[in-house]
């Protein structure tokens, strides 16, 4: 992990711990995402996951769902490593990026279910966020 300091005085970027066992379960394909989360909850990148899987079905309110208990999940495990609610949260960091995909798939099942205030706030924080990964999944 690359550790840049912060020049401008903002908050410094925030990085997740890794989940090496869920990451090996997923990897090895002997686990779906749901049983990964049925497993391990609080793994954002299997709600995301989920959430993608339901929205390219045409199952939209279960996709806003999953994306939705996987983002609240990342928050909370922001906020355990540090995070005061701002500031950057890498996209290159692997373990980052289950939150960050769970943020854009929010943002994604808010604009089908025509949830614009909660659209528009989703891709900006996910671009206040990571630029990088605003670009990679807008």
């Amino acid at each position: 992990m690359t550790m840049h300091k912060n020049l401008l005085g903002g908050p410094e970027p925030t990085y997740l711990p890794e989940n090496e066992e869920a990451y090996r379960l997923l990897g090895e394909g002997s686990l779906s995402p749901a049983e990964v989360v049925a497993k391990d909850p609080t793994f954002s990148l299997a709600w995301a996951m989920l959430a993608d899987e339901a929205f390219e079905a045409g199952r939209v309110v279960e996709s806003y769902a999953y994306a939705r208990t996987g983002y609240h999940r990342g928050l909370d495990a922001l906020r355990r490593a540090g995070w005061k609610g701002h500031g950057p949260i890498p996209w290159d960091h692997q373990a980052n990026r289950g939150f960050l995909r769970c943020l854009a798939a929010l943002a994604r099942a808010a604009g089908a279910i025509d949830e614009k205030s909660e659209t528009e706030r989703c891709w900006q924080f996910l671009n206040d966020s990571s630029a990088e990964a605003y670009a990679e999944l807008k």
